[in-house]
């Protein structure tokens, strides 16, 4: 399993794994249990990933499939990125739940859970750089092609891109602590490199040359998507290089090619854990940012609409609630409530009521 997997585990309160024991040989210093603060932070912090990331998620994704018009390769490429980055918020419950009661579920469904969320992990880094490359060729290389082939060729790729993600996470499956040092040293560095290096740079380099195009053109048009690019790179680099940079050096400590004693590797364990969750906190954004990059106003109001209205709804509908129940006489207290708003939604979509009923 990952250093950060496995310290979140070993570090529960009860830990009931059996399969997987450290190496003696490149975990000297042993694991101690999280005090119950930091417990309750982490928990905390899965959690408030977790929802923004599946309520963000969710909505964003729903929009993008039920529009009406055929969508563009970067529509694919960020419906699929909800999916992913959806997922990876759905195993942080089992985090918080290893965290608080221990694992109890066994080694299978562990290191089963750790697959799916490593597969998430570069299935949503590959998808984003999916949509640089595609925003080059359509600002850049103003590439356009019949819609059916947009639509085949997206689908293809969604595929292999997929089959990558999972394939970049299948070393857990071999990668236990009693392989030689040269293997686990090769097997990391491979997926550091091709899960985050390579679309690092192919991202940064698509969106340099796609800024350095804007450039040359006017426009109001020409600032916001400049900014929006800016934004989804800063937010990539500041997020991800943390960890990656932390994970390199517990590579090196492990394999034993940097001197260290009990005090430093406690603190990569630590570091380990904090910059895990500075990239978790990418899946949250990454539905308002690439909101900010929508170039249908018709498609970006509607979304905005929607996130303001599943903000707003819980606060509309508990000050309904409080109102109408000191309105009421308990004696004559009934058993049913409606109420009705309208929304107008101005994605090709008719105007409709929305019928909220508490039996």
């Amino acid at each position: 399993l990952s250093p950060v997997f496995f310290l979140l585990l070993l570090a529960s309160p009860n830990a009931h794994l059996k399969s997987f024991s450290p190496d003696p040989d490149t975990l000297v210093c042993g694991y101690e249990p999280l005090e119950p603060t930091a417990v309750v932070i982490l928990c905390v912090i899965f959690t408030v990933i977790s929802v923004l990331a599946i309520f963000g998620n969710l909505l964003v994704g729903w929009v993008i499939r039920t529009s009406q018009e055929i969508l563009a390769p970067s529509d694919v490429y960020l419906f699929q990125l909800t999916i992913a980055d959806g997922l990876l918020a759905l195993t942080l419950q089992f985090c918080v739940a290893a965290l608080t009661r221990g694992w109890l579920l066994g080694d299978f469904l562990c290191q089963l859970l750790h697959i799916v969320m490593d597969a998430n992990f570069y299935t949503s880094i590959i998808f984003l750089t999916c949509i640089s490359i595609d925003r080059y060729l359509v600002i850049v290389r103003a590439r356009e092609t019949l819609k059916s082939h947009q639509k085949m060729c997206s689908r293809i790729l969604c595929t292999v891109v997929w089959v990558l993600g999972c394939a970049l996470a299948l070393p857990t499956l071999s990668i236990r602590f009693d392989i030689s040092t040269a293997w686990r040293l090769t097997i990391q560095g491979f997926i550091r490199v091709f899960g985050f290096l390579v679309p690092a740079i192919v991202m940064i380099s698509c969106y340099s040359i796609t800024v350095s195009r804007l450039l040359l053109t006017h426009g109001f048009q020409k600032h916001r998507a400049m900014r929006v690019i800016v934004t989804i790179v800063v937010a990539f680099l500041l997020l991800w290089t943390p960890y990656q940079i932390t994970m390199v050096i517990d590579i090196l400590l492990r394999a034993d090619l940097v001197q260290h004693d009990c005090d430093t590797r406690r603190s990569l364990n630590t570091a380990l854990v904090a910059t895990h969750c500075l990239a978790l906190l990418h899946s949250c954004i990454n539905p308002f940012l690439y909101v900010a990059a929508e170039e249908k106003k018709d498609r970006r109001e509607m979304i905005i609409m929607l996130f303001k209205l599943c903000f707003l709804l819980p606060l509309f509908v508990a000050n309904i609630g409080n109102d109408y129940i000191k309105s009421l006489n308990i004696s004559n207290l009934t058993s049913d409530l409606t109420f009705t708003f309208h929304i107008s939604l101005s994605f090709k979509l008719t105007p409709k009521s929305v019928i909220f009923t508490t039996l």
